[in-house]
This record gives C-alpha cells, structure tokens and sequence, in this order.
C-alpha cells in the first residue's frame, strides 16, 4: 500500500474519532484545536498504518515529513517560517511559541482537520480585526417597582441583595440607584 492510500486512510480514522477543542481564542471568540487534542490520536492511528510523521525546522521553513516504515516512501509538507512577539518572554519562548504553532498547523494540514477559519471570524475590516467581539448591548432594568415585592421575599429567604442585582447584571444595565434601592431593602 502506498504511503498516499496510508495517509488517507489516517485521515478517514481520524475524521471518525469524537475530538474536542480545548483552546479557546477570547480575543476573536472561538474554540480551536490544540496540539494535544488530536495528535496522541494522530500517534495512535499512525502507529497501526505504519506511518511516522517527524517536524524539522530552518529558519525559512516548517516541515512535516511522514514515513511509510515499510518501504521508507514519504509525503513532505512545508509551511514558510513565521515569528512571535509575545510580551515579556525571552527569544527562546517566543521560538518555542512559533514552533508549537507551526507544528500545529502542519500536522492540520497533513490531517486535513477542519476548523474554524480565524480570518473569517476576526474579520477584515481595518481597525475592526484588534478589538474584541461585542456583546449586543444590554436593556436597562426597570422593574424594580413591580418586583420589589418578590425581591423582599427573596431576601426574606436568605437570598443576598448582591445576589439579586448580580442576576439583574446578567441581563440588564442596572443603575446605581436601583442597585442602592435593592441594597436598601436587605437593611430593613
């Protein structure tokens, strides 16, 4: 069998396993595979075709190459050399950031592993690609007179006045001086 029809069939076993992403990108809003989400599977699977994926570096290049071990033909995957910059680390943890993530994406591309498209979701526009997802805007509360009543009793039970306007919070804005009116009515 060929080291192409190996690798396919990697792809096809892989595809079938259940994988979870653990990483999550809170900047951009989504959820991403991280190395040791899918590559002990990857390991595992490699093991029983006979394949043997080995990751090199250059200063130019990222290469993934994988082995057929009975008959030593391989499939090489590249992928052109990025940098990192990460704030208070020293070269080394920023080469070793560069090539987890490299590593990352060869054995992606090498798996055909389908996630989500950072470009898409951090979109395109100008400025708009630095800031954070936005969150639609919260109604204010302004109900405290019709539930002010349901609030005593709350109280009355053992529920905190912060309690209550943390669960108000959740949903609305809530302004000071209602915050004070809840507040108040736990010290009458």
């Amino acid at each position: 069998m060929s080291v192409y029809k190996k690798l396919q069939e990697a792809r096809v076993k892989l595809q079938g396993t259940n994988l979870s992403k653990s990483g999550y990108n809170k900047f951009a809003g989504y959820h991403y595979f991280e190395l040791g989400d899918f590559l002990p599977v990857v390991q595992e699977i490699f093991k029983d075709a006979g394949l043997c994926g080995v990751v090199s570096f250059t200063t130019d290049v990222a290469t993934l190459v994988i082995t057929d071990i009975d008959d030593n033909t391989n499939i090489t995957i590249t992928s052109p050399m990025g940098s990192a910059n990460l704030k208070g680390c020293h070269d080394v943890q920023n080469i070793g950031a560069v090539e987890t993530y490299q590593r990352r994406y060869l054995w992606m591309a090498a798996m055909e592993i389908v996630e989500h498209d950072a470009l898409d979701a951090a979109g395109t526009e100008g400025d708009k690609t630095n800031q954070p997802k936005q969150e639609p805007e919260k109604p204010w509360y302004n109900d405290f007179d019709t539930q002010k009543d349901l609030m005593i009793k709350q109280i009355a039970t053992g529920k905190k006045a912060d309690q209550i306007i943390k669960s108000i919070r959740d949903k609305y804005k809530l302004s000071k001086a209602i915050a004070d009116q809840i507040k108040a009515l736990e010290a009458a």
